[in-house]
């Protein structure tokens, strides 16, 4: 499919989506997706060429950006959909806090807007980079890499009081997982595994009588299982 053709938002020249530098002005051209029809548009374009809707997705709240936690450049807010998250413009990697997370894991309509956002055009980082323990672009502190809900198989770096970076399509690859009803996989094999607990101290209860045990710490567990909502916040950061 050819590239379609677009204004740069430094000069006006025209400039194909696959651009990479404005031929005019020499202005570094990325495309990210319109938040309200999702068509491509430059990265400083002020309104979507195909809706007319504003198409700075920057949160103006924002005054000092945060930094990629891979290749240091700054990151711009963007939304997609209700959801706003950080872009790094250079690598691609998305930055999502634990609040906005947890609303994305619950939400189908949330969710929808992150598969119809276009899939980044930039080249992926190599497996062996990848494997880079990172640093939290909130905190500092580096990361831990886990494997989302234990067995998804996409391993994410996360950061326990702050969020998850995504790179490599990994959180289109979640909510894929998550659509695909793997966290209703996992709940189910929690409420199993509760409901196991509980057969076993129920057991050493008749055997030894005032032993009692439970991976809570409490004399019964908490609850059947978690929401799915819930979910990402007892796999990625141990709540």
């Amino acid at each position: 499919m050819d590239a379609l053709t677009l204004n740069c938002p430094n000069c006006g020249a025209a400039a194909a989506t696959d651009a990479s530098q404005c031929a005019f002005c020499r202005g570094r051209l990325a495309t990210v997706a319109c938040p309200s029809c999702f068509g491509l548009v430059f990265i400083g374009s002020r309104h979507c060429t195909h809706c007319g809707a504003r198409a700075d997705r920057e949160a103006a709240l924002e005054t000092a950006p945060r930094r990629c936690c891979r290749c240091r450049d700054d990151m711009h807010r963007i939304a997609l959909g209700e959801t706003e998250l950080s872009e790094c413009n250079y690598c691609g990697g998305l930055w999502v806090d634990a609040a906005t997370f947890e609303r994305l894991c619950a939400d189908r309509e949330r969710q929808a807007a992150v598969l119809a956002a276009p899939l980044s055009s930039r080249p992926a980082v190599p497996a062996a980079e990848r494997v880079r323990y990172l640093s939290c672009p909130e905190c500092g502190k580096v990361m831990n890499r886990l494997n989302f809900a234990r067995s998804s198989g996409i391993v994410v770096d996360v950061c326990k009081h702050h969020g998850v970076w995504f790179e490599d399509h990994e959180l289109r690859r979640v909510v894929e997982f998550i659509r695909a009803g793997g966290l209703d996989a996992a709940r189910r094999r929690e409420r199993e595994a509760l409901a196991e607990e509980r057969r076993l101290l129920e057991h050493r209860q008749a055997m030894w009588g005032t032993y009692t045990y439970s991976r809570n710490g409490e004399d019964e567990p908490r609850r059947s299982g978690p929401t799915a909502g819930e979910m990402w916040a007892r796999w990625l950061f141990g709540s």
